[in-house]
């Protein structure tokens, strides 16, 4: 995560630095809350430097936590953004998927980040089933293990509601929820099988790596090709994927094995730029979801091709 332009290089006094410090020291766990919330990495940049800024004007009375209060700032940021990124969606072209996000260890910025399943973009694809509330809740709660009474803090409601409310959440989410997830090193394996297949053309081979019930999601934002409705089963998936891999993409492509979301996934380079990212979900033996990232304004926070791969 890169820092925010406005608080780079800016000059504090001496309660602006303590307020600084005390903000640098959450400054990971309020872009793993506004990151999840949103799915958007600029979004989430954006909600911390709201955030600083609200912290910074705060008067001292009104925070008892500095860390409850950084929290409840940026959580009801989000929720406010939601509400209106609903409406922004509404108008989108095509499907609707989060902005991709690094998180090799080896990349410094991440490394306060919390990392897990809450992380991958299956993950935070179910969180776009539920409300703004309901996914608050949901995080708060199941992700970052705060009490009821410090929920019901952040949101302003009851701590009967905000049960009510993470009851609701978890039904939207458990029935989606993969049961078996394959292991990290199985995840690595099917994504060479994928690419092996794919760039040999081989369709029987493609096939063999998915599910039965595999679905294609695709994110073009009308602005690079993709499908506009998701594509479901095996044999549709690995036509759409080999079709579209003939028609619309370059020849000089260079493919890099990355973590992407917490999990391995595939950056698509172009003369050393991201064009596409490619991640998945695989369950047991088999790849049980896809998702396909062309998205270009959804690339430009990605790093260029490491030198040693050009």
């Amino acid at each position: 995560m890169r820092k925010n332009s406005a608080l780079d290089g800016a000059q504090f006094g001496d309660a602006d630095e303590t307020r600084f410090a005390a903000f640098e020291q959450y400054r990971g766990l309020l872009f793993s809350i506004a990151y999840r919330m949103l799915g958007s990495v600029a979004d989430a940049e954006d909600m911390l430097q709201e955030t600083f800024l609200r912290w910074r004007l705060a008067s001292d009375p009104e925070i008892r936590s500095p860390r409850a209060f950084l929290v409840t700032i940026v959580s009801r940021l989000c929720i406010n953004h939601l509400q209106s990124a609903r409406v922004q969606r509404e108008k989108y072209v095509g499907q609707w998927l989060p902005e991709p996000l690094m998180t090799d260890p080896a990349s410094d910025p991440l490394a306060s980040v919390m990392i897990d399943e809450s992380l991958s973009m299956a993950f935070l694809v179910l969180l776009e089933r539920l409300t703004p509330a309901e996914r608050a809740v949901f995080l708060l709660r199941e992700v970052f293990e705060y009490e009821y009474s410090e929920i019901a803090d952040v949101l302003g409601q009851s701590e009967t509601n905000c049960r009510q409310i993470l009851r609701r959440a978890r039904q939207h989410v458990d029935a989606e929820r993969p049961r078996f997830p394959a292991s990290a090193q199985k995840q690595v394996d099917l994504l060479e099988r994928f690419l092996q297949a794919v760039g040999g053309g081989d369709l029987d081979g493609l096939v063999s790596v998915l599910s039965h019930d595999v679905v294609l999601h695709t994110d073009g934002g009308g602005k690079a090709a993709a499908a506009p409705n998701l594509i479901h089963g095996a044999d549709h998936v690995a036509r759409a994927i080999l079709g579209g891999t003939r028609k619309f993409t370059p020849a000089n492509l260079e493919p890099h094995i990355a973590q992407i979301n917490g999990e391995a996934g595939i950056i698509l380079y172009l003369d050393g730029k991201a064009y596409s990212v490619l991640t998945m979900d695989s369950q047991e033996e088999r790849i049980r979801s896809i998702y396909f990232v062309t998205n270009p304004e959804k690339l430009t926070h990605l790093p260029s091709l490491p030198a040693h791969s050009v």
